[in-house]
Parts: structure tokens; C-alpha cells; sequence
């Protein structure tokens, strides 16, 4: 698939999984719901390694960087991501995950020595500012005693693991192991760590089950998880780690748009002018940052 085909349906699809994730967390404990999307969307992409007959077996060695993969994006994120959504709007969240090619950019440049330039600095505080400006109202409602800092919390520190594991999967793809098995390993061990969060934490395995319930289940794994990680692992190969990340940034909107619908999440002045901001402070970082090719993922 082309880049820009790669590119739209990560856009398309993870722009709507923000609102799919609250008919999960209204019928069951965040834990739960997690487990149960990365449960079913590995076992879809193992049987059609098996179907197609593709090779599962992998170093010991990078099984132990698929455990830590996850770890951090199939399970310590997502777990964040549920929470946080307990306490703010989706579409919020999603504001949130818009600063992740530059925290990516920090990463990289922490464990691959990747340069920053002034341009890319000054990129990251116009993101900042827009991000702010997205959220003011709700840092408003702290007077009244309202939870939004705790979602906002919660909120960084998924983008933080997410971006982590994004530095892992740089990492591996610069070693050539990609493709669908590994995927489906690294969403197998993220199942298990929520499976264990739920022992060790005495979580309810109860799950209201609705029509809704199901339908938002089947669209996480298998649009959100199976379609959208395939796509977006893919243009994490072909470029960079930075530059997908930049499917944070335009999915913000699709959310926003989303949840204005189904949640009322009111549009202000502040609103748009804060999207303004984040787009374009990310297009001054990623243009910083210049072409790469893919045979050199960690350096993007």
C-alpha cells in the first residue's frame, strides 16, 4: 500500500476508537476492556499468520523486546488510555496523543543520538501552547472541584509509554524483524499484562454485555488494533517513528469532531485556535527533521 493509503486509514480509524473506547468503559472495568480487545485482535493476527503460513519462530532475544513492546503499547498505554477517559472526553485524550511525533523526537534523540533544531524546539512549544489552549477549559473546571488534571495526567503518561514502545519498535524494525508475526506476539504479551492487572488488583471479570459492548469490541480489535498497528507499524518502516506519529496529530481532529457529536464536547474560538497551533507545530518539527530513508528507522 502507498504511504498516504497507510497514513488515511490509520487517520480514519483511530480518530473513532476514542468514542468506541467509552461503550467499553461504561460496561466494564478498564482493565477488562483491555484485555479483551488485545486477547481477540492477537488471536486474529497469529491465525492469519497460520493461514498464510508465515514464519513465527523468533530469537529469544527479540521475544524479550516483544515483551516490552508490550508492555508499553498493548498494555501499560491502553490501561492510561481507559482510565484517563474516566475523567475527561475523548476527544481530549486524543488532543493529548497530538504531541507524540515530538516526544518521539526527544526519545529518538535520548537513545539514538538523534539531532534537534532550533526549528524543531520551537515547534514543540507551539504544539505545547496549542494543547493548552485545547484543554483551558477544562483546567477551568478545577475550581469546582472536577478530576480533568488526573485525565490529563494519565493522558501524558500513555502518549509517554506509547512513544517508548515506538522507540522498540524503531529499533527492531532497524534489525528487520516486522511484519504481521511479531505484531501478534507483542499484542499476546500486552493481553497477558492486562490479564495479570486484573488478578493482582482484584478487578471484577464482569462485563455488561450489550450490543453496543460487542459491536465497540469488534471495531477496537479489529479496525483499531489488527488494521490500524498493521498500517501504522508499516509507516513506522517506511518513515520513521516521527513522521507516523504525525497520525496523532490529524486523527486530534476526527475525534474532536466525533465526540462533539456523540459526547457534546463544546467547540470554542480556543478550540480551533489551539488545533491551529498543535498542527502547526508539529509541521515546523517534522519538516525539521528532513527526509530519511526507511532503511534507517532509528533515526527519524
Amino acid at each position: 500500500m502507498p504511504v498516504s493509503a497507510l497514513f488515511f486509514a490509520c487517520v480514519a480509524v483511530w480518530g473513532t476508537t476514542w468514542i468506541a473506547i467509552t461503550f467499553q468503559i461504561e460496561r466494564t472495568a478498564p482493565e477488562v476492556g483491555v484485555a479483551l480487545r488485545f486477547t481477540l485482535a492477537a488471536a486474529v493476527v497469529l491465525a492469519w499468520c497460520a493461514i498464510r503460513r508465515l514464519p513465527l519462530r523468533l530469537p529469544l532475544r527479540e521475544h524479550l523486546w516483544l515483551v516490552l513492546l508490550g508492555a508499553l503499547g498493548f498494555c501499560l498505554s491502553y490501561l492510561l488510555i481507559y482510565h484517563s477517559q474516566r475523567f475527561i472526553v475523548s476527544g481530549l485524550v486524543a488532543v493529548g496523543y497530538s504531541a507524540a511525533p515530538l516526544v518521539n523526537m526527544v526519545l529518538a534523540r535520548v537513545f539514538f543520538g538523534t539531532r534537534m533544531s532550533a526549528r524543531v524546539a520551537a515547534g514543540g512549544l507551539c504544539g505545547l501552547a496549542g494543547i493548552a489552549l485545547i484543554f483551558q477549559p477544562e483546567f477551568a473546571r478545577l475550581a469546582g472541584g472536577a478530576p480533568p488534571a488526573l485525565g490529563a495526567l494519565l493522558t501524558a503518561a500513555a502518549v509517554l509509554a506509547s512513544c517508548l514502545s515506538n522507540m522498540v519498535i524503531a529499533s527492531q524494525q532497524a534489525r528487520g524483524v516486522r511484519g504481521w508475526p511479531p505484531l501478534g506476539f507483542a499484542m499476546s504479551y500486552g493481553a497477558a499484562g492486562s490479564w495479570l492487572a486484573v488478578v493482582l488488583l482484584g478487578v471484577p471479570l464482569e462485563v455488561n454485555w450489550s450490543w453496543s459492548f460487542a459491536g465497540a469490541l469488534l471495531y477496537l480489535a479489529l479496525a483499531g488494533s489488527v488494521l490500524a498497528f498493521g498500517a501504522y507499524y508499516a509507516l513506522i518502516g517506511r518513515i520513521g517513528a516521527a513522521r507516523a506519529a504525525y497520525v496523532g496529530v490529524m486523527s486530534t481532529i476526527v475525534a474532536l469532531l466525533v465526540s462533539a457529536l456523540f459526547e457534546g464536547y463544546d467547540w470554542r474560538i480556543a478550540t480551533a485556535a489551539g488545533i491551529a497551533l498543535a498542527v502547526t507545530g508539529n509541521v515546523l518539527a517534522l519538516s525539521a527533521a528532513g527526509p530519511r530513508r526507511s532503511t534507517e528507522p532509528v533515526r527519524e
